[in-house]
């Protein structure tokens, strides 16, 4: 294979006309420019200078190559000031996963924020499950995801780094006139005789251990991932759910009652995660440090705004 560097001294070598004069060009001894160039004939198979009493001239076979090293070093010249604005935040993409209710109340002020601080950087958003971003992260579709886990059944893995960003407090989501509607905390075994709402996966095995710690088995009438779905099924009277702060942040349906729970809280982890191996871009670190920034306080916000 040809060496860039020794086509770069050629390049000199015939635009100047003489070993010495490229030398000077490149900071170079005129020995080692000949040494380059007779390393670089060797490489090639061919000679490409002649030497003549009016000084060095290309050969046909050193012209042509030294057309194509134009090209090669142009293209190797964007490439550098390429990674030099990504590194600088001032190109390159980031490709960001996010589940729904996250994708609602907190990646649009992320978003805001990176686009008014990195204009630059091509940013794309996907609406996907942990189940789902993180497959694909690893299989190379996102830079960054945000997902969630519970304490008690954690997202471990090795090939990807979590940040926390924040609790996510679960709450009682009880129909409007129902009996405990009107009870200013909870606890989860208050809800043992009802029927339930619960979601699938992972979502629904942690209902199903809380309740289980709680001391009772939850009688699960219907499922369902979407929290809209869910709401609309407590405030129709189907049963009750469990209601985290992020659905909260975008609001509650009318017919919903929510009351917080007293003693040991559910809650749902909301983390930040990428590749544990290789390069990681500037641009994933400038939005892991967003979202941290979005999320510091997001409990007290909420809660300020409810008694607003």
């Amino acid at each position: 294979m040809l060496d860039v560097r020794r086509m770069r001294v050629l390049r000199e070598v015939g635009r100047h006309g003489s070993f010495s004069a490229a030398a000077e060009e490149l900071s170079f001894t005129q020995s080692a420019v000949s040494q380059q160039v007779a390393a670089l004939e060797r490489e090639a198979g061919t000679r490409l200078v002649e030497r003549g009493s009016r000084g060095v001239r290309l050969t046909e076979a050193g012209r042509a190559l030294v057309a194509h090293a134009d090209a090669v070093l142009a293209r190797l010249d964007d490439a550098e000031q390429e990674l030099a604005a990504i590194a600088g935040l001032r190109g390159g993409r980031l490709r960001l996963a996010s589940f729904q209710s996250a994708g609602a109340a907190l990646v649009p002020d992320a978003i805001r924020l990176f686009s008014e601080r990195y204009p630059e950087v091509e940013l794309s958003l996907a609406e996907a499950e942990p189940y789902d971003s993180l497959p694909r992260m690893k299989a190379g579709d996102f830079d960054l995801a945000v997902i969630f886990d519970y304490p008690t059944l954690p997202a471990e893995d090795e090939e990807i780094d979590q940040v926390h960003l924040l609790d996510d407090v679960m709450h009682a989501g009880l129909p409007i006139g129902h009996p405990l509607a009107d009870r200013v905390r909870l606890r989860l075994e208050n809800l043992a005789d009802e029927a339930w709402i619960n979601g699938s996966r992972v979502c629904g095995e942690f209902v199903v251990q809380a309740c289980t710690t709680a001391g009772f088995e939850p009688h699960v009438k219907l499922e369902s991932n979407d929290y809209a779905t869910m709401q609309g099924l407590v405030a129709a009277g189907v049963g009750v759910t469990l209601i985290p702060d992020l659905v909260l942040a975008t609001g509650v349906h009318p017919g919903v009652k929510v009351v917080p729970f007293v003693g040991e809280v559910p809650v749902r982890r909301i983390k930040a995660a990428m590749p544990a191996a290789g390069y990681r871009a500037p641009a994933t670190e400038a939005m892991v440090s967003i979202l941290q920034d979005v999320c510091y306080g997001f409990g007290d916000r909420l809660a300020a705004r409810a008694t607003a």
